[in-house]
């Protein structure tokens, strides 16, 4: 089984600190996803420069799939980060090569070879999801803490999997509003609330899953990592209970490092 992540990359900056990753919501994913033993390729466009080649190199060295990583010509995307405390500070965001990013039939070709897209609220590929309902591959998105965007509904007839931030906790405004989802078209929708756990409709019960203990050094990375945790229990045949504590788990690990990915190799 194998998940193609299409989407954006860039590199988080934190002049103040003078620390740097590459990063972006589908490479972190990918990589976690690697390191638990799921084959994933990354499927964007980063830029000529040094950040470009450092991203290439280092997705390569993590075992990615990089032949659809295309080289723009210009500058790689970059993000400028602070800390307060433990949590990251989004700041000015240059986005280089990424604004005329494309994918092209032979990405959608490729991405479909695969049993699984995934894709993120900033990914810019909400234009191609009809081609992989056609070819019947599932397709899974990441909407962030954007419960209201205009992509929730626009990309809602071609998502099987919808995973959504919301920082209120369990209550029935969420529980009302993934089973919303998952009447509208949605096979799963899932709900993480950081330290209150998680929850998954399936259009027939709710699946809860506990969070686990962490040292927070940074909550970057988060999101993308229960994703992928999840993604690879999902394709292992898990039990949804298991997949959002399999992606609990993940996020645990990654919230206690300052980079977005796992540093160890975890079934």
């Amino acid at each position: 089984m194998k998940i193609a992540c299409m989407g954006d990359n860039c590199i988080d900056v934190y002049r103040r600190l003078d620390r740097r990753y590459p990063t972006g919501n589908v490479v972190d994913t990918a990589v976690n996803l690697v390191k638990l033993g799921t084959p994933a390729s990354v499927i964007s466009t980063t830029g000529n420069d040094a950040n470009g080649i450092w991203l290439r190199n280092t997705l390569a060295k993590e075992g990615i799939d990089i032949s659809h990583l295309k080289i723009g010509s210009g500058p790689t995307a970059i993000t400028y980060m602070d800390m307060d405390g433990t949590e990251r500070i989004h700041g000015e965001y240059v986005e280089g090569v990424l604004e005329n990013i494309v994918f092209d039939e032979e990405d959608i070709a490729f991405a479909s070879d695969h049993d699984l897209v995934h894709t993120a609220l900033w990914g810019k590929a909400d234009s191609v999801l009809s081609r992989f309902r056609e070819d019947g591959i599932p397709v899974s998105f990441d909407y962030a803490d954007r419960l209201d965007h205009p992509l929730v509904e626009a990309t809602l007839p071609y998502v099987d999997l919808g995973f959504f931030s919301y920082h209120s906790g369990r209550d029935a405004w969420i529980e009302d509003f993934l089973k919303d989802k998952v009447d509208r078209g949605m096979k799963i929708a899932a709900a993480t609330f950081g330290e209150r756990g998680s929850l998954a409709w399936d259009g027939a019960m709710f699946h809860t899953g506990e969070a686990y203990p962490a040292e927070v050094i940074n909550t970057v990375g988060a999101g993308d990592s229960f994703i992928a945790g999840f993604l690879h229990g999902l394709v292992r045949g898990y039990s949804l209970s298991e997949c959002l504590r399999t992606g609990a788990r993940i996020a645990a690990d990654v919230v206690g490092v300052f980079e977005p990915w796992i540093n160890d190799e975890r079934g």
